[in-house]
């Protein structure tokens, strides 16, 4: 709903109530599939990408510069995430969009994207790319950013104990915590320049109370298939010895 008439749904709830008198119950469904599928594709490349992107741009830093620009570090690594993210999503975006937005085009995906294909090609399917690019990315660098200071704020200041002393549920549970944290304060952020961003109510109704849940999943995949966990950033030995840190 948050793509369609603004000035016809002038809210999330009227929205709601417009849709079911128009289209009964089964017009909040329309579009369910693109859109399960093209966020489940973002975020998977989204959280992939970061982590791969998070320890190649460490790399390049070397071990004190990437303590020292961590967050810049977590800013570039998510930004590269979403870039590719997008690109993975903007296809089903655009079916959905066409879907709930273009009465009679299409019912299904199955039906959709053959017919915009036939129609416009491939570009069809990349039209909605850069507005994807210019609201998720800094959407994301802002996630990502409060997530990992989030986490090691709560190591440091709340958690009664190192994090290699923690076992790995009690890690969980930490990693829900910041997940959630983190949500609430891109949510406050954004809700003081709402101006920016129609529809921002939706967004966090579909994303934002789901957020604390990605990180779960997220950190539990890498606990399960055994993935390197690093913990929270902790100062190199020798930046701690060039600052006079050490006894």
């Amino acid at each position: 709903m948050q793509n369609v008439d603004p000035a016809k749904y002038k809210s999330i709830f009227n929205g709601f109530s417009i849709t079911v008198r128009e289209d009964g119950v089964r017009g909040l469904a329309k579009g369910w599939a693109p859109t399960f599928i093209g966020y489940s594709m973002q975020g998977l490349c989204k959280f992939g990408f970061y982590e791969v992107f998070k320890v190649m741009y460490g790399d390049l830093l070397g071990e004190e510069n990437a303590y020292m620009w961590r967050t810049s570090l977590y800013l570039a690594a998510s930004a590269s995430a979403e870039f590719f993210a997008d690109i993975a999503l903007a296809p089903m975006e655009a079916c959905k969009v066409r879907i709930q937005t273009q009465p009679g085009f299409a019912n299904t995906l199955r039906e959709c994207a053959p017919k915009m294909y036939a129609e416009e090609g491939v570009w069809a399917f990349y039209k909605g790319v850069v507005p994807l690019w210019m609201r998720q990315i800094p959407y994301t660098m802002m996630k990502f950013a409060c997530f990992e200071r989030t986490v090691e704020l709560l190591y440091k200041y709340v958690v009664p104990k190192p994090r290699s002393e923690c076992s790995k549920p009690e890690q969980l549970v930490v990693t829900f915590i910041a997940g959630y944290i983190g949500e609430q304060t891109i949510i406050r952020v954004l809700d003081r320049s709402n101006c920016v961003w129609k529809g921002l109510v939706a967004r966090i109704i579909m994303i934002g109370t789901l957020t604390a849940l990605q990180w779960f999943i997220y950190d539990s995949v890498k606990v399960y298939f055994r993935l390197p966990r690093p913990p929270p950033p902790e100062m190199p030995e020798s930046l701690k010895k060039k600052l006079g840190l050490t006894e």
